[in-house]
């Protein structure tokens, strides 16, 4: 396959649109430039592979591809049609399906910042404590590449306890229309309430862009949809992702002990 420079992935956007909520894979790369496009053949190519961090989006015509082809560019979670099944499956053998489901936000969220934390945007100057989040939670920011983009893209905020970032939410996935929500909670501080607040402060700031919010998590992450639905989130689809050389992961579990910090009784201190 042939990897395509800016300028002529730019050329193939309306092969990607319309633009639906979930994994915005191709969108990012185009409003960001983050990830890489690659092509059976150019010009006029008949298979197409995007790809932002390890998250992938198969599109076109399969007969394209050759597994042989396709093997080496591959390892992640990969979206694409049903037609491409076989391909995947004779490329790289034994393949998990990932369900998925997704959820949109077309009303203003439902939420409540908690007490006691540092609730702030996050400017170029915090990269440092982004790269100070635990293997958890640093995926957070991964489809940006590097800890300085995405403190310096404006899209993320962080709540603070003290000097220590314990949750960052931002744009995972930023298309034209939708905006997909990442957010990462630091193991000990969580059940606080800091990821539904966060995600609720970023909703607001993806629909003030004209966007509209979306937020993908696994059918049996029960705690995610919950979170989803009570911030107004309501049914988009169901999906379902190939996963490919790595395992499906888990959902996050709420560690048994507390932090030993005490949120004050005082209001947070939010800032822009």
């Amino acid at each position: 396959m042939l990897e395509l420079n800016r300028h002529d992935t730019e050329t193939l956007r309306e092969r990607f649109l319309p633009e639906r909520p979930g994994p915005l894979v191709v969108m990012h790369l185009l409003q960001t430039g983050h990830g890489r496009c690659l092509a059976d053949r150019w010009p006029n190519p008949r298979a197409i592979l995007v790809e932002a961090a390890r998250n992938y989006a198969l599109l076109g015509d399969p007969a394209a591809l050759t597994p042989e082809s396709l093997r080496p560019h591959v390892e992640g979670f990969v979206e694409a049609p049903g037609s491409f099944a076989p391909l995947i499956e004779t490329a790289f053998g034994q393949v998990t399906i990932w369900k998925r489901v997704i959820f949109s936000l077309r009303a203003a969220p439902r939420y409540t910042l908690p007490r006691g934390f540092v609730v702030r945007r996050l400017h170029p100057e915090d990269a440092p404590y982004l790269e100070g989040l635990g293997p958890e939670t640093n995926w957070v920011y991964k489809t940006w590449y590097g800890a300085v983009a995405a403190a310096s893209s404006g899209y993320f905020w962080g709540a603070f306890a003290g000097e220590r970032l314990v949750c960052a939410a931002g744009t995972f996935f930023l298309g034209q229309r939708h905006e997909e929500i990442g957010v990462a909670t630091e193991p000990g501080f969580r059940g606080l309430g800091l990821g539904p607040a966060f995600s609720g402060r970023l909703c607001e700031e993806i629909r003030g862009r004209a966007r509209v919010p979306s937020w993908t998590t696994s059918p049996d992450n029960a705690a995610s949809v919950r979170v989803a639905q009570k911030l107004g989130f309501t049914f988009a689809r169901d999906d379902r992702l190939f996963v490919v050389g790595i395992d499906t992961p888990e959902p996050p579990r709420r560690p048994a002990a507390q932090p030993k910090l005490r949120p004050s009784t005082e209001h947070p201190d939010v800032r822009a």
